[in-house]
């Protein structure tokens, strides 16, 4: 171990390694990558369909919808609609499923630290 290494180590309070350990810590990974994952990986793709169809489906994307609107805006469009509808679909999916653990994982860390314990400090 360096001594950088070492001296960050021992600075390291050993409360978080107990609830680094816990049942209730790794369930909150697992809801967290669970949702986040498969989420950015169906945004990614839905963004590179754009893209792709863009450079080589031109004449499809330039079919006219209704007016001068054609299918490249409303592609381009619902790319605006999908961001802020999965930052919506997050934030619900947090407040019902991530943030109760996380309430009870802080107040275990508070317990165990004292309570005197404040956010960022060791």
């Amino acid at each position: 171990m360096t001594s950088e290494t070492h001296e960050q180590a021992a600075r390291h309070d050993p409360v978080y390694d107990r609830l680094h350990e816990s049942s209730e810590f790794t369930e909150l990974r697992r809801r967290y990558r669970g949702f986040v994952i498969p989420a950015t990986a169906a945004f990614l793709a839905w963004y590179l369909l754009y893209v792709v169809m863009s450079n080589w489906a031109g004449d499809f994307m330039a079919i006219k919808v209704f007016g001068n609107i054609n299918v490249a805006l409303i592609f381009g469009l619902l790319q605006f609609v999908t961001t802020f509808g999965l930052a919506w679909m997050y934030s619900r999916f947090s407040n019902a499923k991530l943030d109760p653990l996380a309430r009870n994982l802080e107040q275990a860390y508070r317990d165990q630290a004292g309570t005197d314990a404040k956010r960022g400090q060791a």
